[in-house]
């Protein structure tokens, strides 16, 4: 099965007899040596990530990932070492977290960050600790995520490697944000692109998921043309092929699409029609890439922008969608984001009850998380069903 491959194969048809490799390699109990000259060397390309990021192959890369473990996905096998153990942990974390099995995913990745932490590997353990941060602010658990946050912070710092620096400040910086802490998030993030300009002089602004962060908070503060320069930017050095996979050229599109619609709907300048052009490309880039945990997002502002526009029935799609997604994910801040929503546009089309409902269920959900990010606007809501 290994020879009857590409070295390095480029689509998901090419990668199959690699993954059976990987299977048999397995049953056989060469564990070791199937996870470092297979899985790690020829299907992720080592730290490209190549299968997730480049073809979206998540649950194939989990299917794989099964052989590594009994039982799955809770002890790696005997045959592995420590490092492959933590390896393998985190790996399989991440894969379920992409797939929408949050909770799930809990276990795997806080074993992988404790055996890194317990090997010394500050490095790999900063990454594990910033991973385990954003799983538990999708989660809701706003406390947790920030604790996660400060200590990968703390650990990047230890290992001194610079794009761990740079990343677990903008991952901190989001944490922040999302919290309601304003003023930090904006400091690490400014940090964070100064590290980047360091690193990488030629890409000199934050990209990938860390540049969405960063954007998400641009746009909170109405910065909607910044945002539509970085993200046009970024996503042209994805494009090109320098940076990014799947996920980051979906996300650059979705900043994109959230720019057009701010733009339109405050100062009447912009265009509602570019707006649904980059809001459909990332619905169906998240879905392509196969990241469930990001898909809600897209939908979320796709239904404002129908809401915007009057397409209440398309609106009502979208939200029944992502809060579906969220549910069965028990995504907190997209659950609550969607009843956020949705009080949105039950006013608009008229039913207040509904509306006063939704609201109410947003409302507790934000206090109990502590997501307050959204404080503003559930104070605007009522204010609107007050004055109706």
């Amino acid at each position: 099965y290994k020879q009857a491959a590409p070295e390095l194969p480029d689509t998901l048809e090419k990668m199959a007899p690699l993954y059976a490799a990987v299977a048999h390699g397995c049953a056989a109990g060469r564990h070791r040596e199937t996870l470092e000259e297979v899985y790690y060397r020829r299907i992720q390309r080592g730290d490209e990530f190549f299968s997730t990021k480049k073809l979206g192959a998540i649950g194939a890369e989990l299917v794989a990932l099964s052989g590594f473990f009994d039982p799955p996905w809770q002890r790696p096998v005997a045959g592995l070492t420590a490092g492959d153990k933590g390896y393998v942990l985190n790996e399989a974390g991440s894969d379920l977290r992409s797939l929408g099995r949050l909770v799930e995913a809990a276990e795997p990745m806080r074993a992988g960050f404790e055996a890194q932490i317990a090997q010394e590997d500050w490095k790999n353990a900063a990454l594990a600790a910033m991973n385990l941060s954003q799983l538990y602010l999708t989660i809701g658990d706003l406390a947790g995520a920030v604790q996660y946050g400060q200590e990968s912070l703390e650990l990047a710092e230890k290992s001194n490697v610079a794009f761990e620096r740079l990343i677990t400040r903008a991952g901190l910086a989001d944490t922040l944000h999302q919290a309601g802490h304003m003023g930090e998030a904006e400091t690490l993030f400014s940090e964070a692109e100064a590290l980047q300009k360091e690193r990488q002089s030629e890409y000199p602004l934050l990209y990938s998921f860390w540049g969405f962060q960063y954007c998400d908070l641009l746009l909170d503060q109405g910065k909607y043309q910044n945002v539509r320069d970085r993200a046009a930017r970024t996503l042209e050095w994805a494009e090109q092929g320098g940076q990014g996979g799947l996920l980051d050229t979906a996300l650059d599109h979705l900043s994109l699409g959230r720019a057009h619609t701010a733009e339109t709907r405050r100062d009447e300048r912009g265009n509602f029609a570019k707006a649904a052009e980059h809001l459909d490309q990332a619905v169906d880039g998240l879905r392509q890439a196969g990241t469930q945990d990001h898909i809600p997002r897209s939908l979320l502002a796709r239904a404002a922008l129908h809401l915007a526009r009057g397409e209440f029935e398309l609106a009502r799609r979208d939200l029944d969608e992502a809060l579906s997604i969220a549910e069965r994910g028990q995504m907190g801040l997209h659950r609550a984001d969607a009843h956020l929503e949705s009080a949105r546009l039950d006013l608009a089309m008229g039913d207040k009850p509904e509306a006063r409902e939704h609201l109410a269920t947003a409302k507790e959900m934000i206090e109990r998380m502590g997501y307050h990010r959204r404080d503003g606007e559930v104070v605007e809501l009522e204010e609107r069903l007050k004055a109706g």
